[in-house]
């Protein structure tokens, strides 16, 4: 990070090109407009950035937008664009008298015909009455501010600043943009990640949008000097921190409670009495057992028979309520029920495949129309425009949308046709039924 107020030329200087053994995303960092990735809806042409950029007047703005998507890049290149003096200071580190002493030396700067651009990084963690000394200098031109936020400025921002700046949204870098700066690593370093075209890609994907992430990933495989293309799993083993193993000792314990929870599985009341006595009467803790049927209630049985779950918990209660002896009856009851309930693992194989799209899609927002606008900033932009309330609907459902916009609906939860879910399955067919009729298809 730049030293806090350092002196300053009377004229805009160029940024001092990085050491040659700073991290590779100091070492990418652009050096033109041009070259920031991913935001081109704000630099381009046409973009608001890129307008100003040509006009060769900035006005004070606020950079939304989530981690490593070139906020504070975009600040610097502005400032080399139109010709201003540069000052970065970061909220978290900085208080008044930073301030103070940033205004003031923008004043003497300005006396002299010099601009300055003052870059505030992490605006937000400012309170308001630090936000409430930036005013007077941005109404005399003093300081072109831009701010940098991760958090909304509605709720963040005072309602006075917000009305002297534009706020303008940063993207998350997507896959097309993160494929571009890993290009540039690999022009930079001269030769290519030692990763498959599949390892590759889940690369990307790990970095949920933030190119800063990315790089520094980068970075990693390239200081360990790998001599053989790592592929999905290498990689995963590679970059994230090995997990503990159980201790060896304990090995019968687990064979148990795999064997009652296949029993289980295996709707064998039988069999799953048997293992459930073998532990307890070895001094399991009945609490343990009670919480692996908790979780097979929702992992093998789900909808099919919501009451396994409420049995479990109601055996859990009774259990602490009598202690034993006595209260292990109820655990007999509840794992008894369990074996004889109608299985599904549809809900567990919903939460897999949703839990591995939200992974691999990162911070997708979603659609404009099912976001709530309680600023005035948020109507602006579009949020809760065109949303279709259902209970106002024909037979209560709208057939909306409710999808981010840069994905395809998908289907985690298949109900299967056993138990209680067969309705479920009766009520989600008629609902797509309904969707395609709405939608013309």
């Amino acid at each position: 990070m730049p030293d806090l107020f350092a002196d300053q030329l009377p004229s805009a200087t160029p940024a001092v090109a990085p050491r040659p053994d700073a991290p590779l995303a100091d070492r990418l960092r652009p050096t033109r407009l041009e070259e920031v990735v991913g935001q081109e809806h704000l630099t381009g042409p046409e973009g608001a950035i890129g307008r100003m950029v040509a006009a060769g007047k900035l006005s004070s703005m606020i950079l939304w937008g989530p981690p490593g998507t070139g906020k504070t890049t975009i600040a610097r290149l502005l400032a080399d664009a139109v010709g201003m003096r540069f000052v970065a200071i970061s909220a978290v580190f900085s208080g008044v008298a930073d301030l103070k002493k940033a205004f003031a030396e923008a004043e003497t700067a300005a006396r002299a015909g010099q601009r300055t651009l003052l870059f505030v990084d992490e605006i937000h963690r400012f309170n308001r009455a630090q936000q409430d000394g930036f005013l007077p200098y941005v109404e005399r031109g003093t300081v072109t501010l831009v701010g940098a936020t991760t958090e909304n400025p509605s709720f963040e921002l005072n309602a006075a600043l917000l009305s002297r700046t534009q706020v303008l949204i940063l993207r998350r870098l997507d896959a097309a943009a993160l494929e571009t700066l890993l290009a540039r690593a690999e022009a930079l370093e001269g030769c290519p990640l030692p990763l498959t075209a599949e390892a590759r890609e889940g690369l990307i994907a790990s970095a949920d949008g933030d190119g800063r992430f990315l790089l520094n990933q980068a970075e990693t495989l390239y200081a360990a000097r790998i001599e053989q293309p790592l592929g999905p799993a290498e990689l995963g083993a590679f970059l994230q921190r090995r997990v503990a193993v159980y201790d060896k000792d304990r090995e019968g314990h687990y064979n148990l409670i795999s064997a009652l929870h296949k029993s289980l599985r295996g709707s064998d009341p039988q069999a799953a009495l048997y293992y459930l006595a073998r532990m307890m009467t070895a001094g399991e803790e009945p609490l343990y057992v009670l919480r692996r049927l908790t979780r097979f209630a929702s992992e093998d049985i789900g909808l099919a028979d919501p009451q396994a779950l409420v049995q479990c918990l109601a055996a859990k209660d009774s259990y602490e309520f009598l202690g034993s002896p006595e209260g292990e009856l109820a655990i007999v009851q509840a794992c008894l029920y369990c074996a004889t309930a109608p299985k599904s693992n549809a809900a567990y194989l919903a939460q897999k495949a949703a839990w591995a799209s939200a992974k691999e899609t990162g911070s997708l927002m979603p659609p404009p129309h099912i976001l709530n606008a309680p600023t005035k900033l948020m109507k602006d932009i579009g949020c809760g425009k065109g949303y279709a309330y259902d209970h106002g609907a024909d037979e209560g459902f709208s057939g909306a949308d409710y999808w981010p916009e840069e994905m395809t609906p998908q289907t985690y939860y298949r109900p299967v046709e056993r138990g209680f879910e067969a309705r479920i399955r009766e009520r989600i067919d008629w609902w797509e039924q309904k969707r395609a009729e709405l939608r013309g298809g």
